[in-house]
């Protein structure tokens, strides 16, 4: 992808989001049938937060996962990022209402260049985003960068089925009513046209394990969910002794 394109998929992204961000939960819910609340539980199992441990939530959108990693700390400090600032708006009235104003920390920037210094975060994650940025391999990097020696890079995000026929039925879905289906709800025909596209240069679950141990992420996971509709991906970043 050339700096041109990176460019102009990272306006499109981001004039998206900010128009989208008072449906962003209902239609997630909506677009998924309500699974990825489960999908974001199965992943807070497997990453089994430690108390008072500190995370920083890349793209976090309305702040859900950015409260779950909050709440299993305990004590830790959260970091929320996202480049949308109408996100982090109703992000910060979710994270009021519960109460976490001094744990977590919403900061407007960019995945790409996260202004935080190397070693700095237990665990950083990205939700449902990764296909939406100019270059994943740089925010995986980035990812890996400010976490300390040992800390979790995760991603949870939708990913490409393999089995048919469900492998047709789900493209159809995608790329036949969900638009549809943003016109209506969300009035969001093109926003939500968008969905299937991020998809097809997408790696599949398979390829982004492989892009996870190219970056030098170790002990990669890989775990399908919902027949392949999404998929959780944890590395962790090397000890200094290995």
């Amino acid at each position: 992808m050339t700096t041109q394109q990176s460019e102009s998929k990272e306006e499109f992204v981001h004039s998206l989001f900010e128009k989208i961000a008072p449906k962003y939960d209902f239609m997630n819910d909506l677009i998924s049938f309500r699974r990825h609340k489960a999908w974001r539980k199965y992943t807070m199992n497997k990453m089994n937060v430690e108390p008072g441990s500190t995370a920083i939530d890349l793209c976090c959108g309305t702040c859900d996962w950015t409260i779950d990693l909050a709440r299993d700390s305990g004590t830790g400090h959260m970091v929320g990022l996202d480049f949308s600032q109408n996100m982090l708006d109703h992000g910060a009235t979710k994270i009021r209402e519960q109460g976490l104003e001094k744990q977590i920390t919403l900061v407007r920037g960019n995945a790409m260049q996260l202004p935080y210094e190397d070693n700095t975060f237990d665990y950083a994650t990205i939700g449902l985003a990764l296909r939406n940025v100019p270059d994943l391999v740089t925010v995986i990097e980035e990812m890996q960068r400010v976490v300390k020696p040992g800390g979790m890079v995760v991603s949870l995000e939708l990913s490409k089925p393999t089995w048919q026929p469900f492998k047709g039925l789900y493209y159809f879905y995608f790329r036949h009513i969900l638009p549809l289906v943003g016109k209506f709800a969300a009035n969001s025909h093109e926003q939500y046209k968008w969905l299937p596209e991020s998809l097809t240069h997408f790696p599949d679950h398979k390829q982004l394990a492989g892009i996870f141990r190219q970056t030098g992420l170790t002990a990669v996971q890989a775990h399908p969910l919902a027949g392949g509709i999404a998929a959780l991906h944890i590395g962790f970043k090397k000890q200094v002794n290995q």
